[in-house]
Order: structure tokens, then C-alpha cells, then sequence
């Protein structure tokens, strides 16, 4: 699902609100190396962008784009997009008047708005800051057909298990680092009478998520790529391997609060609640938004609600991001230096003060957040390196990967109701990939 990429860091850090404002780096600070554009060199210029951000995600990126302004004297204006960007880009396109810059809630659209050739390459300049800043893996995932046209800003964090303290100290209980160990763990929660798991098996996309995670263990990065582009069936061993793990929850009714039908019963985030306000459950699996959930149900983060990363399900520790792509509308100076400065480690370690917010660029010092917990999740994704991807199921066709009640979040739900049918998945869940991808 599109929305829960983006929405959602924003009240991640209720701890946060004591974190300063966004100014620029300390003299001395690394993260100032390599800044970009040049100062004051934009003066009379104005510069739309267009995001879906609002209420304290706005403000907190408008102080990004209040440093890119004292930096440069360029006039920046922002343009909510609401929860349809496409919706809201695709008239101006047509109309001969899309903003200069526009963040892309997901990568595909970039192949879409590079077909109707609406995007702009980025310039050298952009391109040097993402060669220095970013992976190679995310200079491809913003390009297509060979011109590199986007740049990941902004990321959610989505290999994480949250916890409940107090239900894992009754219990004996420990955070695992292995998927043996979390499945051991849960038997030791059921065991104790707590439900180990509050599963949001009605929002299809957090079964992805959980796929994901467990496929990116235990097939590896490279089949990962596969998969997602659907150079190998879903019908390959690796999915089998990977969907036998999640069997090992699913096919157990005490480990789902409600067993089978409750989980499909729960959406997000009511699951959350069931964990933090109802204490009816252990452990929510999902992203760090989690955390806005969390408080809405009383319990501190750090305190009650604490996290783990997702346990090794094989050789490689997953992380798997969410994120928004800023892509140029407009071939003009002002656009190219908006991105040039959102792609550098200085604009990130701006925008990295406020709270709710989690770059992918590897050289945003974590030491530049305002919580534990962020920094935390920040180490986690430069530690991890090579090995960080995009959301699969936000990779794929719409169809297969992001429409409720079909494809991927359909098949999922039947698993989850039927976990035994390994081979019936797998072929339902290929004979639909094989679908939307023809299209």
C-alpha cells in the first residue's frame, strides 16, 4: 500500500520534541563536506515543489527548504500534493505547468512520468552528490531506461519488530536475533499465556512487508532484485523457503491474537493498539510508524514499546525501505540545485534534526537525530550497506503488489487462512504476477 511509505515517520519520535531547530551544520561538521549548491548563487529565483507532506511533516521539510533558501537567496514555494499525487501532477503536467520539483511517493512512478516524458535527467551536479551519498542500488532505483531522474529523500524504516517490555519480562522472555529465535520466543510467550503476535492481517500490505523481510534474509539481495522484477517465478524454492517460515506463525493459532480469522479480522493499526492500549499481545510486526500508534495508545517508546530488528531469516540482516523519490519537472537551475542540495549530506542532516525523519544518504551522520530510537534505525541503514531495498511490493505493478483484495495481498491473506498449501500459493501468486506484468 502506497500511503504507508510516506505517512508516517511523523509522530516516530514523541520523545523528540525537545530536538532543536534545523539550522545548518557546525562548523566542522562532516556532514557539511561536499555541500552543494553554491551560496547565494540563486538570487531572484523561485522554486516550486510539490510533495504530499502536511501538518508537522510540512513544516519540518519547509525548514530544509527555509536553509536551501539562506544558502542560496533562492524563493522556495511548496505545493501539497494530498494523498494522490498523481492525481494532483497529472493535470499540471498536461497543462504545460508541473512544478519545478515534485517528490514521487514511490519509485514507479518514475518509470511512469519517464514514459510520458515529463521528467527531467538530473543534472552532473545531482548525480555527483548521489554517486557520494547513496548506494549504487538507489541511483538505479531512480532511473530509467539508462537517465538517472530521481533522488530517495526521505525513507521509512520497515524491518522492525516492536515489542511490549512488560509482556516479554513476565514471561522470561528475550528479543531474538535469529528467526529460530523469534519462533522460540513466541512459544515461550504462548507458553506463558500472552499471544505472541497481533497480526494486521486485513491490511494486506503488512503481510508483504513481513514476506519481504524474511525473503531478503534468507534468498539474499540478488534474488531479492529478481523477484521484484519478476525475472524469477514466484513458483522458485526461494519463495517456498520464505513462505515456509511465515508457516511457522501462521500455522500456529496460538501464535496470532484471534488466531487466523482474528488476525484477518485486524487491521492496521488496530493491531497496534491490541499490543500497546489492549495488552492483549507481545509483538507487532512492522515499520517505525508503528510509533505514532503507539502513543496514541499511552506507552512510551523506549520504555513499554521497544524494538528489535527483524531477526535473520538466512545469511543477509534485511532491511527493507519505504521511501519518497524527488524528481525534476522542470529543466531550470533552480530545480537541478533543489535536488543537488536534497541529495547532499548537508540538506539531509538539516532535514535529519527534525523529528520523524530518516535519510537513506549514508553520510548523514546518525549523531545528527534528535532521539535514541532514530539514531538507532539510522545506523541500521548505513550499517547494512549494500544490502538495503525498496519495498518489493511498491517495486511491482500496482495490480500485483498494491491493490487491496488482489494479487500479492490477496494471496498472503489465503496463506495466512490456508498456510499448508505452500505449492498452491506460490502458483496462485505467479499465475498473478504473470498477469500484471503483461500488461
Amino acid at each position: 500500500m502506497r500511503v504507508r511509505t510516506t505517512a508516517v515517520v511523523a509522530g516516530l519520535m514523541l520523545a523528540a520534541t525537545a530536538c532543536g531547530g534545523g539550522g545548518e551544520p557546525a562548523a566542522g561538521d562532516p556532514s557539511a563536506s561536499a555541500s552543494a549548491p553554491a551560496a547565494k548563487s540563486l538570487e531572484g529565483t523561485t522554486i516550486e515543489i510539490a510533495a504530499k507532506w502536511t501538518g508537522d511533516e510540512q513544516a519540518n521539510f519547509e525548514k530544509v527548504l527555509a536553509a536551501f533558501t539562506e544558502k542560496t537567496g533562492a524563493k522556495v514555494t511548496y505545493a501539497s500534493t494530498g494523498e494522490d499525487t498523481g492525481a494532483y501532477l497529472g493535470p499540471r503536467i498536461q497543462g504545460g505547468n508541473p512544478p519545478d520539483v515534485a517528490v514521487l511517493p514511490q519509485p514507479g512512478l518514475v518509470q511512469q512520468y519517464a514514459d510520458q516524458k515529463a521528467l527531467k535527467p538530473l543534472s552532473s551536479e545531482v548525480q555527483a552528490q548521489i554517486d557520494q551519498n547513496y548506494t549504487p542500488y538507489w541511483k538505479e532505483l531512480g532511473s530509467a531506461d539508462g537517465q538517472v531522474y530521481g533522488v530517495l529523500v526521505k525513507a521509512a524504516h520497515k524491518s522492525l519488530v516492536w515489542y511490549r517490555a512488560p509482556a516479554f519480562e513476565d514471561a522470561g522472555a528475550q528479543p531474538a536475533a535469529t528467526w529460530d529465535e523469534l519462533i522460540a520466543t513466541a512459544q515461550t510467550l504462548a507458553d506463558s499465556g500472552t499471544a505472541p503476535f497481533a497480526l494486521c492481517g486485513a491490511s494486506g500490505w503488512t503481510l508483504t512487508d513481513l514476506f519481504e523481510n524474511i525473503y531478503l534474509s534468507s534468498a539474499g539481495p540478488e534474488n531479492y532484485d529478481k523477484l521484484s522484477k519478476h525475472e524469477i517465478p514466484w513458483t522458485d524454492p526461494s519463495v517456498a523457503t520464505a513462505l515456509e517460515k511465515m508457516a511457522q506463525i501462521f500455522g500456529k493459532k496460538e501464535f496470532m491474537l484471534g488466531g487466523s480469522s482474528g488476525a484477518l479480522q485486524t487491521d492496521f493499526p488496530t493491531c497496534v493498539t491490541q499490543v500497546y492500549g489492549q495488552k492483549k499481545a507481545a509483538m507487532v510486526i512492522e515499520a517505525d510508524f508503528v510509533a505514532a500508534s503507539v502513543g496514541q495508545s499511552g506507552a512510551k517508546v523506549g520504555e513499554d514499546a521497544k524494538i528489535m530488528p527483524f531477526p535473520k531469516a538466512g545469511d543477509t540482516e534485511p532491511v527493507v525501505l519505504g521511501g519518497d523519490v524527488a524528481v525534476a519537472l522542470k529543466d531550470s537551475p533552480g530545480a537541478m540545485a533543489l535536488l543537488e542540495y536534497l541529495a547532499s549530506a548537508e540538506g539531509g542532516s538539516v532535514w535529519a534534526k527534525q523529528p520523524g525523519y530518516l535519510s537513506p544518504n549514508r553520510n548523514v551522520s546518525p549523531d545528527n537525530y534528535p532521539d535514541p530510537l532514530t539514531k538507532e534505525l539510522a545506523q541500521t541503514i548505513i550499517s547494512a550497506g549494500e544490502a538495503v531495498r525498496y519495498d518489493m511490493s511498491d517495486l511491482a505493478p500496482s495490480a500485483f503488489g498494491g491493490t487491496d483484495g488482489k494479487g500479492e495481498w490477496k494471496q498472503l491473506q489465503d496463506f495466512l487462512r490456508k498456510p499448508t498449501d505452500i505449492k498452491g500459493a506460490q502458483e496462485k501468486l505467479e499465475a498473478d504476477a504473470a498477469k500484471a506484468w503483461k500488461k
